[in-house]
This record gives structure tokens, sequence and C-alpha cells, in this order.
């Protein structure tokens, strides 16, 4: 399927909210794509709408062009063609709860952009749409012992030229919980120069300072001793971590490098994946019983509390242990 997105595939006014979201609310480069690409498929069912023919064949679907999406199409829009739209990429695209929430956001976020922010329009079609509900699943992550199995992968990967670079980024992942966009933005004046700490951009293009333990240290002062050597002097990048070809490695990048220790370290069965290594991060900071959750909060970026609290879920081996703290435990007669 095609992912990829240019700003000239949309009318003037779709554009203009894409550059709304870029330089007026701050949003990463990555984020206003996936409102674009999910814009665009909303706009392709619009204008393909009643024909299933073409709803129900993808290839002829993603060919259709969407600069034609202009102020006065976007007028005529009602809410019972954003419903049926979610009915669409339910039964014909599969699109699981998270995917339909996202394209109703992008949809919501465009609309009040129109109304709002512009003025273009005076009514949203998806102002009273409720987002589809997600399901409060726990978060997976990896143990203590799969996470040292996959530094020891790693390590163990002498025939790697970019050993060093790997280990400190899983290293950073493990411990520090970082996301992966955070992780790649990372420029050598962003750290410490005694390796207390380092600064990442957030979502929102929000600044926080990551604070560094012994594990993150040994690791950063490894690679940069590497980033500093005389193979990376002709690098005119100014990132951390960069490839062989001298430039800044991608999202991409870190997840096929991610993919490849989770392999050799026998975790590719468990379906773990870079952001599963963030997940990793806050669970054991919180099961260690000494990080607040209030602090684990600012320590992940998070905005609300709320999204730091599923973390506060305990393991079996925690409630096992509190079953037999009770002091009816060992009560199995009866009372005579």
């Amino acid at each position: 399927m095609r992912h990829e997105i240019e700003i000239s595939e949309f009318s003037p006014v779709v554009r203009e909210f894409a550059s709304y979201k870029t330089v007026i609310q701050g949003c990463s480069q990555r984020t206003v794509e996936q409102y674009l690409i999910d814009l665009r498929t909303f706009f392709r069912y619009l204008i393909c709408e009643g024909d299933q023919a073409v709803l129900q064949n993808n290839e002829e679907f993603m060919k259709i062009t969407v600069d034609t999406v202009e102020l006065e199409f976007l007028r005529r829009v009602t809410t019972e063609q954003i419903y049926d739209f979610l009915l669409y990429t339910d039964s014909e695209r599969e699109n699981q709860t998270a995917a339909k929430a996202r394209k109703l956001a992008a949809i919501r976020a465009l609309y009040k952009f129109l109304v709002n922010k512009r003025g273009y329009m005076e009514d949203n079609p998806a102002a009273n749409i409720d987002s589809p509900k997600k399901k409060k699943a726990l978060p997976k992550f990896l143990s203590l012992e799969e996470a040292r199995a996959l530094l020891t992968a790693v390590s163990n990967d002498t025939e790697s030229p970019n050993r060093e670079r790997d280990y400190c980024m899983i290293t950073l992942f493990l411990n520090c919980g970082m996301r992966v966009g955070e992780l790649v933005g990372i420029n050598l004046q962003d750290i410490d120069t005694e390796l207390r700490s380092l600064r990442v951009l957030g979502k929102g293009n929000k600044e926080r300072i990551i604070y560094l333990n012994e594990a993150c240290r040994d690791a950063l002062k490894t690679y940069l001793a590497v980033r500093k050597s005389e193979k990376y002097q002709k690098c005119m990048d100014k990132a951390l971590f960069v490839t062989n070809r001298m430039a800044r490695i991608s999202i991409q990048g870190v997840q096929v490098t991610v993919q490849k220790y989770l392999k050799l370290a026998g975790l590719e069965s468990k379906h773990y994946s870079v952001h599963k290594l963030r997940h990793t991060a806050a669970t054991l900071m919180y099961q260690s019983g000494e990080v607040d959750i209030r602090v684990l909060k600012d320590i992940l970026g998070h905005e609300q509390l709320n999204t730091t609290q599923i973390y506060t879920h305990v393991s079996n081996r925690n409630m096992e242990e509190a079953m037999r703290h009770n002091p009816l435990s060992g009560e199995n007669k009866e009372s005579g």
C-alpha cells in the first residue's frame, strides 16, 4: 500500500491546514504527514462514494487524486458521510479501533480549522461524533531477563560495524523510555558535556531533559569515541546517531536495527517492537517501587497523568506475593 505523501496532492485549503498544524501548532512533520494520509483516504472515499466496485478494489481506490477537494466540496460533507466512512474503514479496510480513531481525529482537526480558526464554514459535521472506544490493553514489555538478553545480543555482534551505536540506542530505549522519533532527533550538542543528561524534542515540539544513569553514560561514552573518530570527520550532519552514509539514522533504520537484535536474542516470536522498549523502561522503573508515577510522567514526556497510569499495573508475581501476605493465608481448617 502506498503511504508516501506529497503536499502537492492537495488543494490550497488543505495545504493551508497542513501549514497551520506545522507552523502555528508546532506539530512534527511525521504528525502532519499522518493527518494528510488519513485525510487522503477520507477524500478518496467521498469522491467515489456509492461506487462499490472502486471502494472494494484497493488498487483503483489508491489511484484516485484528491486535489479537487476544495472548500466547496468540504462544505457539502455531512455527519452521516463521516459515519459511513468510518463504517467503510471497518468493514472494507479492516481498520482496528486505533486506526479509526486516528482517522476521525484528522477529520475533526481539519473541520475545527475550517470552522473555528479560519471561519470558512459555520457548521462542523464532525463536532459531535464520538471517537471509537479503544480497548484499554496493558502495555506489552520485555522482562528484565529479556532486556538483558537483547543487550547481550548487541554486545556479541562483533562483526557489526555499528555495534557501539546500536548498543547505545537500545540502552537509551531500555533505560530512558524515549520515543523513537525523539532518539533519532538527538544532536551532538544536546548532550551534557559530563554525560549527565540530554535534551530531546518530544510531541508538540516540547523539549525535555532526560537524566542519564550509569548504563547510559557508559554506552554514550563508548559510542561517542566512535562518533567523534576519524571515520566520521567528514560527516557534516550534527546528529548523534548516524549511518555509514554519514547521515542521520531514520526511524525505519532504528526499527530494522531493533528487529535484527530481537531476532538474535531469540525474542522475534514475541512480536516486540521499538515502542515496546519504551514500555519496558517505564514498566521496569515503576515496578522497582522507587519511581513515583508523577515523576514517570515527566520522564516519558506525557501530557496527562492518566496516560502514564497504564504502567501502574502489577505483575502476577506481585499479586501472588500480596496474597501470601494476607494474614488469613495460613487458615486452612475450619475452626472447631
